[in-house]
């Protein structure tokens, strides 16, 4: 818990990134927002800043409201403009945990949206958030190309690099850490921490293998079994999850908190 509890000097963003669906990049923001917000009492927010229908608000939290992300856009002046009251105005945007360990900034249903999400949009965002908490974790989209993935990716203290024990997410995360690095940052990605996310109670014969390899592509790889308590893909509360599961989400937190 101390690893977690630590002073980080300055908010710090975190994103959860892979090209590819189904590799428990909501499952994985969800998870490590509740550990780390559980731990430090408070002070994280989870961003789904998927570009086409994510789904973190719905599982992370209860929805008091149904203001999203584009309500906050669309009033971004007056938040920006609210000085020493911008936690309250803020707030009034946000979604909280079931369990109150973090706020959640959810995503927005209408694809022109992301019309409006350009870069200087972004960073404004981003802005707020690192002003009123201390970690900010970005459920990312799929589409590498797009502005706003590029304007995350490169406005971020850590990358975590979601996957599951398959050939094929395996290799999607590959070729996005490749393109990184082509794309000058190579640093970011050897800093980056893996996170392996078991679907199924058998761990298969290639998680001893992708251990292996992104923990010599990344700085660290962290797993994290499987519970029966996410099979449903509803909400996530973080009590709910077996001990066991519990502690290795403490840790793959704590690994993602490390050296930030």
């Amino acid at each position: 818990m101390q690893r977690l509890r630590r002073d980080l000097g300055r908010s710090k963003v975190v994103a959860f990134i892979n090209p590819k669906g189904g590799v428990h990049k909501t499952t994985a923001t969800v998870l490590a927002s509740a550990a780390m917000g559980a731990a430090r009492n408070g002070g994280v927010i989870a961003w789904d800043d998927n570009e086409l229908r994510g789904t973190l608000g719905l599982r992370a939290g209860s929805a008091r409201h149904g203001r999203t992300i584009r309500h906050l856009v669309e009033h971004l002046d007056q938040v920006e403009a609210a000085g020493v009251h911008l936690p309250e105005h803020l707030d009034e945007f946000l979604r909280h945990s079931s369990e109150g360990t973090f706020d959640v900034l959810a995503g927005d249903e209408d694809p022109k949206l992301q019309r409006q999400l350009d870069p200087t949009t972004v960073l404004r965002v981003l802005d707020i958030l690192t002003r009123t908490h201390q970690i900010v974790c970005i459920d990312t989209g799929n589409n590498v190309e797009s502005q706003n993935w590029r304007t995350v990716v490169g406005n971020v203290d850590r990358l975590v690099v979601t996957t599951v024990p398959r050939e094929d997410a395996a290799f999607s995360a590959d070729w996005m850490l490749d393109l990184l690095e082509e794309n000058g940052y190579g640093e970011l990605v050897r800093n980056a921490v893996t996170l392996l996310s078991m679907p199924t109670p058998n761990a298969g014969p290639l998680l001893t293998d992708l251990q292996r390899h992104f923990g010599t592509r990344t700085r660290a790889c962290a797993v994290v079994p499987y519970d029966p308590a996410l099979e449903a893909g509803s909400k996530i509360e973080f009590s709910a999850l077996r001990p066991d599961t519990r502690v290795a989400w403490f840790e793959a937190a704590a690994t993602i908190v490390d050296g930030l």
